[in-house]
C-alpha cells in the first residue's frame, strides 16, 4: 500500500508518498481500507516537530473508509461496513482511563503523532476506535468529522459547560474545530460571536448559525464585541489561536466568564494581569480531545443532523505538499481532506 510518511522533520520537502507494508491485525482489532483522511494543523506541528514522534510516522488523525478484514475476536463489525475512526488512544488501565477520562489519560496518544495514523491505503485500528460512518455523510464528510468535534463538544459541553442564553465568542470561524464549535453552541441554544479573515469564512460562520461575524482583520473586536453585549463581554471564549488573539481574549471576557483553549498556532508565550481575573472571577481551561463518551454525545448529534462537518477542499493523498502548504496559508473555509 502507500501512505503518507515523514522519516525527518522539517518542510514540505520531507513529506512522501511511498510504499509501506499492509499492516497486520491483531484478534481485536480491524483492518479499515482508507475511503478520506483529515488534515490537522497537528500534522503541520509533527512534521516540522513535536518530540516523541517516531520516525518514519504516518501522519493523519481521523479517517473513514470500509471494513476490509475483521480480528477473531471482532464482533462489532463485519467485511464491507463503512467505518469512521475515532482518533485518540489510551492504556484502558490507568485511574483515569477506569474513570471514563481517556483523554487524562497517563499514556495517551493521538494517531498520527505517536503512532502510524490515518493518511494511508490500509490502516489496522482497534475494534473500540471504530464507529459505524452515519449513513448521510460522505466518506470525506466523516473523515473530517472526529477529531474536530471531539475536542470542539469537549471544550464547550464539558469545561465551559456551556448553558442557554450564555454567549460564546469563537476564534477563527474558518476552521475545522471553529466551524464545528459555532453549530455546538447555537444547538445548546447560546448566542455566538465568530470571527474570520475573509468574507467567505464569514458567509460560512452565518450560514452555521453564528449570530454576529467579525472579521478581525477589518475592526476592532473588543469595540465590536462590547457594543453586542453592553459593554458586559462574553460568557465564554473558544481560544485555539494563541498568542496573537490573547490579549483581545481576556479584554472581552465578561464576569465569572470562562476560556477554553485547545491551541496555539501563534505562539505559546502569553501574559495574564490576574487581578483581572480575581476581580472579575473568571475562569481559564486548557482542553484536549476528549474522552469516549464525549465522543459517542457528539456523533449522536451528527447521526440527528442537529450538526454537520464542513468540507472546504480534496487533494489526492500524492498531492500532500500542496494540502500543507494550503492549510499553512489559511486558505481553508472548513476542513481540508485528502483521499488515496
Amino acid at each position: 500500500m502507500k501512505a503518507v510518511r515523514i522519516h525527518e522533520h522539517g518542510n514540505v520537502d520531507v513529506l512522501k508518498w511511498e510504499e509501506v507494508s499492509i499492516p497486520s491485525i491483531s484478534e481485536n482489532q480491524v483492518l479499515v481500507e482508507i475511503k478520506a483522511a483529515a488534515m490537522n494543523h497537528l500534522d503541520l506541528w509533527v512534521r516540522k516537530g513535536i518530540p516523541g514522534v517516531p520516525l518514519p510516522c504516518i501522519l493523519g488523525s481521523d479517517g473513514s473508509g470500509t471494513v476490509k478484514e475483521i480480528g477473531s475476536k471482532v464482533t462489532s463489525f463485519k467485511t464491507g461496513d463503512e467505518v469512521l475512526i475515532q482518533p485518540l488512544t489510551y492504556c484502558r488501565e490507568c485511574r483515569f482511563c477506569e474513570y471514563g477520562q481517556e483523554n487524562y489519560c497517563e499514556s495517551w496518544g493521538i494517531y498520527g503523532e505517536n503512532q502510524n495514523g490515518t493518511q494511508c491505503e490500509f490502516m489496522a485500528v482497534d475494534e473500540d476506535h471504530l464507529r459505524s460512518k452515519p449513513d448521510h455523510l460522505s466518506f470525506e464528510e466523516a473523515a473530517g468529522f472526529p477529531l474536530v468535534a471531539q475536542t470542539a463538544y469537549t471544550m464547550l459541553v464539558r469545561r465551559a459547560k456551556i448553558k442557554q442564553g450564555e454567549t460564546v465568542f469563537i476564534w477563527g470561524a474558518g476552521s475545522g474545530v471553529g466551524s464545528i464549535a459555532i453549530q455546538i453552541a447555537k444547538e445548546k441554544g447560546c448566542l455566538v460571536i465568530a470571527t474570520g479573515g475573509s468574507e467567505e469564512k464569514l458567509n460560512l460562520a452565518q450560514e452555521l448559525g453564528a449570530d454576529k461575524v467579525l472579521n478581525y482583520k477589518l475592526v476592532d473586536v473588543i469595540e465590536e464585541v462590547n457594543r453586542f453585549t453592553d459593554g458586559g463581554g462574553v460568557d465564554v471564549i473558544f481560544e485555539h489561536v494563541g498568542a496573537k488573539t490573547w490579549n483581545t481574549s481576556l479584554k472581552i471576557l465578561g464576569k465569572g466568564g470562562r476560556l477554553v483553549t485547545c491551541g496555539a498556532t501563534t505562539g505559546a508565550h502569553v501574559e495574564i494581569d490576574i487581578r483581572y481575573l480575581f476581580y472579575k472571577q473568571q475562569s481559564i481551561m486548557g482542553s484536549t480531545m476528549g474522552d469516549v463518551a464525549a465522543f459517542d454525545e457528539v456523533i449522536q448529534l451528527l447521526e440527528e443532523k442537529k450538526i454537520r462537518p464542513v468540507i472546504d477542499k480534496v487533494f489526492p493523498m500524492k498531492n500532500i505538499r500542496d494540502a500543507h502548504v494550503y492549510l499553512e496559508e489559511s486558505h481553508q473555509a472548513g476542513k481540508v481532506i485528502i483521499v488515496p
